[in-house]
């Protein structure tokens, strides 16, 4: 049955009066950028910190818009129909739920507070030999980008795979109500947004909501670290999938006679099949056994799913290779907390190379009052490995500072701009230097300056 927008199914949706709807209204899709509407759109007029959607309603009419979803009082001179609601965020994620309930097809749905994007991306790619998959688009994870995403599901669509995001309470539980997943899917759970979720215990909370709020019967896959994770899964799923490399996974969902390369890419052994991870570090594993099993659980053939798996590519910044003259690069620098920076230090420690490895990291943010103290520690941590040289920018400088730690490996700057001319004196060339920071760091910007000082880009690393 081919799924339409009408006024009688938008009013449904949004629990509105249909005796009033008129039947031969329809619409093409729904649209929340006025500057992109396309003839015959549903406009949703967002309100946001920097931007009122109610601007631009007549905007949205004029470039073929027939109706709108507002909240209050439009400016200009709408000429189409209306639907008055009190909050158009909430009407988004109606919208999409209706969207969802009329769906004939599985949904996955995966957070965890490393790896989602990741294991997203992976898990697209394994259904992707047996499937039509329909998946979140880059890291479009919040309240309006996971309704977007399932609006835009095409109709003969066989799996789709959502990204869920959260950095406040309630934001999972409202995001699950929309996607009601079959299968839902924890990766791990870290410090991670810790100036609204508070504490760990706060994080992994959140998280969990996503296996409350998955349809009746559905399957709960979580990752085996931490332990907690488990053991408060098994409390809300009658049956829960633990993914991992320690001996609490399930036997049949880690990783057989795994080894790594000279870049720190592991190969493993799984339902019979010889996989490589489509990244370095043995945090991709674990995704990858994730998206995986997810594929498994789906009905994919072993073979077709590891197939499809090596086809996985990532986004750029996320562990991503370059080559910079005769440096290697290790771009992850799209975002970071405790967790996901000792896994790019386990990768940069990984690299069986003759170069030097030099760690440059920058700030971990949204972390609250843990802030100082989780930023010491990563540094400890950092300055305990086997790498050659560290920098240290803004907030891991000042726990250096406040540390009075004196080590010629480490040099400090209050931002990467401060502390580049020191470690351009100190780089001997043929590095391995991994880039970590926040995604508000941008510390990517420092690839300009080492293409300055080191050469051309050349083709990316196949790590």
């Amino acid at each position: 049955m081919t799924f339409a927008w009408s006024d009688v199914s938008v009013r449904q949706a949004l629990g509105m009066r249909t005796d009033l709807a008129q039947a031969e209204v329809e619409y093409v899709g729904v649209s929340t950028d006025s500057r992109s509407v396309s003839e015959g759109d549903l406009y949703v007029a967002l309100v946001g910190e920097h931007f009122d959607g109610h601007d631009f309603v007549a905007d949205a009419f004029s470039k073929g818009a027939v109706g709108a979803v507002v909240s209050r009082p439009a400016a200009g001179d709408p000429a189409g129909r209306l639907y008055p609601v009190d909050d158009t965020l909430v009407a988004l994620g109606r919208l999409a739920a209706w969207r969802r309930k009329k769906l004939d097809a599985p949904v996955v749905a995966i957070t965890g507070s490393s790896g989602k994007t990741t294991t997203k991306e992976m898990t697209a790619a394994a259904l992707g030999q047996t499937y039509r998959v329909h998946a979140t688009s880059g890291n479009l994870n919040n309240r309006i980008g996971m309704p977007l995403t399932l609006l835009a599901t095409p109709q003969d669509v066989e799996a789709v795979v959502l990204e869920l995001g959260t950095n406040e309470p309630g934001e999972i539980k409202a995001l699950v109500h929309v996607a009601r997943p079959d299968v839902a899917v924890i990766t791990t759970v870290g410090e991670s947004h810790l100036e609204k979720l508070g504490s760990l215990d706060g994080v992994l909370s959140e998280k969990l909501d996503i296996l409350r709020g998955m349809v009746q019967g559905g399957q709960c896959i979580v990752g085996d670290e931490p332990p907690v994770l488990q053991e408060r899964a098994n409390a809300i799923c009658s049956s829960v999938k633990v993914v991992g490399w320690s001996e609490r996974a399930d036997a049949d969902a880690r990783p057989g006679n795994a080894d790594v390369d000279v870049f720190g890419r592991y190969s493993f052994d799984w339902h019979g099949q010889r996989v490589t991870a489509p990244m370095a570090g043995r945090h991709a594993v674990s995704n990858a056994l994730l998206a995986l099993t997810i594929a498994d659980h789906l009905g994919v053939p072993a073979r077709d799913a590891v197939r499809g798996l090596g086809s996985a590519r990532m986004g750029s910044m996320r562990g991503e290779f370059q080559r910079i003259g005769d440096l290697t690069l290790i771009v992850d620098c799209y975002n970071a907390n405790p967790q996901s920076v000792r896994a790019s230090l386990d990768v940069l420690e990984d690299q069986a190379v003759t170069g030097r490895k030099v760690a440059v990291l920058g700030s971990m943010l949204e972390l609250g009052d843990a802030t100082s103290a989780l930023h010491a520690e990563i540094l400890v941590d950092a300055v305990s490995r086997d790498i050659d040289l560290i920098v240290a920018t803004g907030a891991f400088a000042d726990a250096a500072r406040c540390a009075g730690l004196r080590d010629e490996r480490v040099i400090t700057g209050d931002d990467w701009q401060s502390a580049y001319p020191t470690l351009l004196e100190r780089l001997e060339g043929g590095e391995v230097i991994l880039l970590k920071a926040s995604r508000g760091i941008a510390l990517e910007k420092m690839l300009p300056c080492l293409e300055a000082d080191f050469g051309s880009p050349v083709e990316p690393v196949e790590a």
